[in-house]
């Protein structure tokens, strides 16, 4: 087995700006799910845009390449944080055999990071 990673962060202060003067900005990168599971929190909002950067990295894509939505970060009952994917951003994953992932996030008032681990099958 190998993994590929991938890791991006995000300047809070300049993510709260863009969400400020463009609202319609989270319907187009999140999900209904994620945008309800964060209530509100800009700061969780911005860890779960830092998921998808480093998604599209762990893949070897660029910006464009996969529909934000296709990249979702959903909650376990326990508050693990888990990666769902789907349309091309799944096909990408299955194409270069990645078989689980792995995701750490977290954020201070002025960072947000996230780090995307992907077992890959052999």
């Amino acid at each position: 087995m190998n993994i590929r990673t991938g890791i991006d962060a995000v300047d809070l202060p300049r993510f709260r700006l863009a969400l400020q003067r463009t609202p319609q900005m989270s319907r187009r990168l999140f999900t209904d799910d994620e945008v309800q599971s964060v209530a509100g929190r800009p700061e969780s909002l911005a860890a779960r845009f830092c998921v998808k950067e480093a998604t599209m990295k762990l893949l070897g894509v660029g910006l464009g390449a996969v529909r934000f939505q296709e990249i979702e970060t959903l909650r376990l009952a326990s508050g693990a944080p888990v990666l769902r994917l789907s349309g091309t951003a799944a096909r990408l994953a299955r194409d270069c055999g990645c078989v689980e992932f792995a995701l750490s996030l977290t954020h201070t008032k002025l960072l947000a990071i996230a780090h995307v681990v992907a077992l890959i099958e052999g």
